[in-house]
């Protein structure tokens, strides 16, 4: 089966990523926020709770369905169940 992932999210622009700018992560790496399986993501969630964009962060993950990482704070699965949830509503 195959689904056309072009058209089912809006098209990304520079001014969408703008935020990444000021983000922690970006003086960080991206070794924290892209875990191998298993591994903790303690430290990315830590290193973004003190940053000051990450409900920009977490809105852009969840606007394009970033399925990989932490984004603004939460693991792959938290953002799933906030998915999931928002289809239920």
């Amino acid at each position: 089966m195959h689904f056309d992932t072009t058209t089912a999210f809006p098209p990304i622009t520079p001014a969408d990523l703008a935020w990444q700018e000021g983000a922690l992560c970006a003086q960080t790496g991206a070794d924290f926020f892209f875990p191998e399986p298993g591994s903790s993501v303690r430290e990315a969630k830590r290193i973004c709770g003190l940053c000051p964009i990450r409900s920009a962060c977490l809105d852009y993950a969840l606007d394009h369905d970033e399925r990989f990482g932490v984004w603004g704070g939460l693991s792959e699965k938290e953002r799933l169940e906030i998915r999931r949830t928002a289809r239920q509503a």
